[in-house]
């Protein structure tokens, strides 16, 4: 974890779960921290308990408004430099496809897609001017293999995977680090904020995430493969780890199974 010492780590997604956990790993580790979610007080009491809270700093963002908040970063940022960027901030969905409204379709991709292309494109230039830093997404096992009730889930983290490859591919030459974090099931309220058909949240616990790993090992797992530079990483146990593999070398075995779920 010494990688990150002194180096400033844009977090978005910093009030709950995977983020929050990353959030506190990494400050325990040196990082400054630029801790970005929507809800400044939840942030703020976030920052004040992470050691050395002095170091880190609260910028509030609504994704679902991808332009204004890039907008609203680059006033409030400024030419500070930005060691790595992690688009953390997301929100998935439970509901079937003939129970699902556009509108919802829609909130997913500016959330999950066009906000990560929307931050990485703020802090690119300067990236790559310097010839150093490091843009990681925690996409989804999900952005691998389609199953039901998460059709828009499973579009955009499909979307913001291929946008990673491509970025990873263009920044070869410019020395840049590209990293996608691919969690499976995960312990944390990911479906109680999930997006049911018609846009409400779905208020109630998934029994597949509540089997998962702990959103402190899931941060602990993805840190690690950040801090060695990995391109892609699958973190997760059980079937939700294996499913990316499966698919590669046996895709209709996997069509099979999502399809019996």
């Amino acid at each position: 974890m010494s990688y990150f010492l002194g180096k400033t780590v844009w977090l978005t997604g910093a009030s709950s779960g995977i983020g929050l956990a990353m959030a506190e790993q990494l400050a325990e580790a040196g990082a400054h921290l630029i801790l970005t979610s929507r809800r400044a007080e939840v942030l703020e009491q976030v920052r004040s308990k992470l050691a050395h809270p002095e170091h880190h700093q609260v910028l509030t963002l609504d994704l679902s408004q991808p332009e204004a908040a890039a907008a609203q970063a680059r006033e409030a940022l400024g030419d500070q430099v930005i060691d790595i960027l992690i688009n953390n901030a997301g929100v998935s969905q439970r509901s079937m496809i003939l129970d699902t409204d556009l509108k919802v379709y829609r909130q997913l991709m500016e959330i999950d897609y066009f906000g990560v292309v929307a931050l990485t494109k703020l802090v690119l230039p300067r990236m790559v001017e310097r010839r150093s830093g490091q843009i990681v997404t925690v996409s989804s096992v999900a952005g691998k293999v389609g199953t039901k009730l998460r059709s828009g889930y499973n579009g955009a983290k499909f979307a913001v995977i291929g946008f990673m490859d491509s970025l990873r591919a263009e920044m070869h030459e410019h020395g840049l680090v590209v990293t996608s974090i691919l969690p499976g099931f995960i312990n944390t309220a990911i479906a109680h904020n999930s997006l049911s058909g018609d846009g409400s949240a779905l208020g109630k616990e998934d029994p597949d995430n509540a089997g998962g790993i702990s959103a402190e090992e899931c941060a602990r797992q993805s840190l690690q493969a950040i801090a060695k530079g990995k391109a892609e990483v699958v973190v997760g146990s059980g079937m939700s780890k294996l499913a990316p593999f499966l698919q590669r070398i046996s895709p209709s075995f996997v069509r099979r199974m999502v399809a019996k779920r």
